[in-house]
């Protein structure tokens, strides 16, 4: 993984919503951070900075660095927590890093060849994304910053599913999933142009989480 990201957080004292509400006034977001088999740690971001970060999806998929004075912690973004309608971040969920433990994260999914895909360039069709990340489970050594999607050989009508992604060495889907089962979502199909026969129905596309 090519990219690092350091933060900068603060030991946070005075817990509770009226004091969340006062420091998100004061320009810094709430957070917490936790596992690792130690007590969970109440801490406080700069907002306009982790903002800043954010705008890099690679930090989703990251080992973060968070600077706390003389400490430094490892972690992952495990959850984020946003104004319904402000550019707003209300809450921050970090998760520990330890070497011998499984994360368990949400991977950007990327997907390549879709120009050239059987059924878009010989037969006419649209590409529809039903997911755009999935959640994984491996080591931190093995921390891949996305999963790449090969639809070169997917055609008119065809999908592929979570249980035929193919995974880097090291990495699992964060639950086992049977190939055709209720759990083996489409991930990506080829359909028709509007007015055509319908392709495979996919479900509606899901954001990243942290």
């Amino acid at each position: 993984m090519s990219a690092m990201f350091e933060l900068n957080a603060e030991p946070r004292g005075d817990l509770g919503k009226g004091a969340s509400r006062r420091l998100r006034r004061a320009g810094k977001v709430p957070a917490i951070l936790y596992g690792g088999g130690r007590e969970p740690r109440a801490l406080t971001l700069e907002h306009l900075e982790f903002t800043n970060q954010l705008q890099n999806e690679a930090i989703y998929s990251h080992i973060l660095t968070l600077k706390l004075g003389d400490e430094v912690e490892s972690a992952v973004l495990r959850d984020l927590q946003r104004h319904p309608f402000k550019p707003t971040i209300l809450h921050v969920d970090f998760l520990r890093v330890s070497a011998d433990r499984k994360l368990r994260v949400h991977i950007p999914l990327h997907f390549v060849n879709e120009a050239g895909s059987r059924g878009v360039k010989q037969q006419g069709g649209i590409v529809s994304h039903a997911l755009i990340d999935i959640e994984i489970a491996c080591l931190p050594k093995d921390l891949p910053e996305f999963i790449e999607v090969d639809i070169i050989d997917l055609g008119m009508g065809e999908a592929l599913h979570l249980s035929d992604l193919k995974l880097p060495a090291g990495v699992e889907l964060a639950t086992h999933i049977a190939p055709g089962s209720e759990l083996d979502a489409i991930v990506v199909s080829i359909h028709h142009a509007h007015g055509g026969e319908e392709g495979p129905s996919v479900a509606a596309p899901t954001t990243p989480a942290a």
